[in-house]
């Protein structure tokens, strides 16, 4: 994947001036859980484009601020707002308390929330992203392909997810602790394989849905590169732009990549500033 090379220089001179952080706003309930995010939005008129941001920890763990490692999705975090960006990164309900799709559910709440709050938050809600990792990945990606009106997106990006679950347990050829939890069953029997059909995105992927960028290293041993090669290739073949950012001999998780991939963040921050929509013109008063 290639970007050209103003794109980037661009990037590392926009550097818009970040707001404080926003922290535990409700952006709804569910099962009697009161559902946060974190909000960051530049300095300015706006409107801003803004990107959503889930993380990962096997759906039963992790959260929104990047937990003490400051890990997750936190790492795009200060690229996107100097690129003049707002980002709202969400909590969700998490298995085995609550089980597949509540977290999918929360996701769609809070693309929901974040379109009704549009113009509060200064953002462009016709430049509306969403981007999650591992566990985040495959919500964001499920979320994309699940979408009505009402919580469709302008752009995904997707780092190591899941798409295919019956593909990687076979891969694993053993219980998957995190895929058991999330779907309440201990067996790889007829209702398990149901429930992991129905949550693969790649079993979805349809003509006309949004963008997509696909962010995987080629040495995951949680989630296998596979899965992000085999998803692009699903939707290339409906008609879906997608594109796959590759890090080489890059483990699970963005905290080691920075040595193999040094410019991967400004990468994927090009990308979204390339593909969504361009602001819209003001009109002459």
């Amino acid at each position: 994947m290639n970007f050209p090379a103003s794109v980037l220089l661009f990037l590392g001179v926009a550097g818009a001036t970040q707001a404080a952080v926003q922290t535990d706003i409700e952006y709804g309930t569910a099962a009697g859980v009161s559902l946060k995010l974190d909000a960051c939005v530049p300095d300015g008129p706006g409107p801003f484009p803004a990107v959503i941001l889930v993380h990962g920890g096997g759906w039963t763990a992790g959260d929104k601020d990047g937990g003490k490692n400051k890990g997750y999705m936190m790492p795009m975090h200060d690229p996107l707002v100097a690129a003049g960006f707002a980002w709202f990164s969400i909590n969700y309900r998490l298995a085995p308390q609550h089980r597949h799709p509540a977290a999918v559910e929360d996701v769609e709440t809070a693309i929901r929330w974040v379109k009704a709050n549009a113009a509060h938050y200064r953002v462009d809600a016709r430049r509306i992203a969403i981007s999650g990792e591992s566990a985040g990945g495959h919500l964001v990606a499920l979320a994309v392909v699940r979408a009505n009106e009402a919580t469709r997106v302008a752009a995904v990006v997707s780092f190591y997810g899941v798409f295919d679950f019956a593909t990687e347990a076979k891969r694993r050829g053993a219980a998957i602790p995190s895929f058991n939890k999330l779907f309440g069953r201990d067996t790889l029997d007829d209702t398990m394989l149901k429930l992991m059909h129905d949550a693969s995105p790649m079993n979805f992927v349809k003509p006309g849905l949004p963008p997509f960028l696909l962010v995987h290293g080629t040495a995951d041993q949680t989630v296998a590169y596979e899965q992000s090669v085999s998803m692009q290739a699903r939707l290339r073949a409906a008609g879906v732009p997608c594109d796959l950012l590759t890090i080489k001999d890059g483990p699970h998780g963005m905290l080691p990549w920075p040595p193999l991939s040094p410019d991967f963040k400004e990468k994927v921050v090009a990308w979204l500033q390339a593909t969504l929509p361009a602001t819209a013109a003001k009109q002459p008063r």
